[in-house]
């Protein structure tokens, strides 16, 4: 929302007669509940619940199209901000995202969107599952809640239980990555070193991932192992179809979709996107790659300005996108250019819109 901000402040200044469209979109990770209320207005509602590390903690959710769908981000209770410095993806929970859940379908939702990114979690949804009525049983028989590194404990799935409520609601992964539930490929291996787990982890992770798809094959008689999207949010994205039947769809054209990013794009004369690092994952779907393929289908050329990018992403060319701009403006380490970063999205913007405007001169 602050970058839409700076951007059309900026055009205001130099072009003040520019119809600006500002639709601040985000695909599936941190921020997701505030965009869609900022492009489609509704409710932001808060409740209590639990953190990475079952600790109280008070969570939220979004409310749209007149309260019939809610906007969950897995980020809001099972975050990596929220665990600072104290990464363990063995010991963290997804339990706080299935009480939001919970309480979102008691309200009547008729769809509930999960946005899985920036999770610290590796439990493949187990906790929200837990929250949410699915019982998972041990070797003795006890019910448990799993965690990431507790899922080779568990001897028997039972999803009978599902709460009522849940059972109305159509539920929907946004995720932006293709990544399979474990393997070389998948949650652990990929995602898990950003949450905390060296070498020794991964593989007691993977490991516990491999034995959880074998059970959900065998006592849900369902095979997720291979699911694109089935790695997202720490395998979240397997384990939810596997015990609710969610579905899983690529987060930036839901959003887009569903800020109507087609029918404003059309007639356009620009489309300005961007995001932190623009690399070779970005190709996979998400945000700037997702924009520039629908304005390329209107006829609309595509300004992509970034915190960053690599060197091999020249496809993103023929996505759409007609220019690339990083706004660092000096080396600096990462964590002085966060610091600097709303003004060098100015001063880079201000110097797009300068030559722009020497062109019309």
């Amino acid at each position: 929302m602050e970058i839409c901000d700076i951007v059309g402040e900026r055009f205001a200044t130099y072009f003040p007669s520019c119809e600006r469209v500002l639709l601040p979109v985000a695909d599936g990770g941190e921020g997701s509940v505030d965009c869609f209320l900022a492009a489609m207005g509704g409710e932001k509602v808060f409740t209590p619940t639990v953190g990475p590390y079952f600790e109280e903690m008070q969570g939220y959710y979004g409310l749209v199209e007149n309260g019939a769908t809610a906007i969950i981000e897995v980020a809001s209770c099972a975050g990596l901000p929220l665990v600072g410095e104290h990464k363990n993806p063995l010991l963290t929970t997804t339990f706080g995202v299935g009480t939001l859940m919970l309480e979102a379908a008691k309200k009547g939702v008729n769809k509930i969107l999960l946005a899985v990114g920036g999770s610290c979690t590796n439990d493949a949804g187990c906790g929200a599952a837990a929250a949410c009525g699915v019982r998972f049983l041990d070797s003795s028989g006890k019910e448990f809640t799993p965690v990431g590194g507790t899922l080779e404990s568990i001897a028997k799935i039972d999803v009978s239980r599902l709460h009522p409520a849940l059972r109305k609601v159509e539920i929907v992964i946004m995720c932006d990555i293709d990544n399979p539930m474990y393997g070389r490929n998948g949650a652990a291996w990929i995602y898990g070193p950003q949450k905390g787990a060296d070498e020794a982890m991964i593989h007691s992770l993977d490991n516990g991932l491999i034995h959880l798809a074998g059970l959900i094959k065998q006592d849900l008689k369902t095979d997720v192992s291979k699911l694109p999207g089935g790695g997202a949010g720490g395998a979240m994205g397997a384990g939810m179809a596997a015990f609710m039947g969610t579905q899983l769809k690529m987060g930036i054209d839901l959003v887009l979709d569903m800020v109507q990013f087609d029918q404003v794009c059309a007639g356009a004369d620009l489309v300005i996107t961007g995001e932190g690092r623009l690399d070779r994952q970005s190709l996979r779907g998400k945000v700037i790659a997702g924009v520039a393929k629908r304005a390329k289908r209107a006829e609309v050329p595509v300004l992509a300005i970034v915190g960053g990018y690599e060197l091999d992403i020249d496809e993103i060319y023929d996505f759409g996108v007609s220019a690339v701009f990083s706004i660092n403006r000096l080396p600096q380490t990462l964590a002085q250019s966060q610091k600097d970063s709303a003004e060098n999205l100015r001063v880079t913007v201000d110097n797009i819109l300068r030559y722009h405007q020497a062109l019309l001169a």
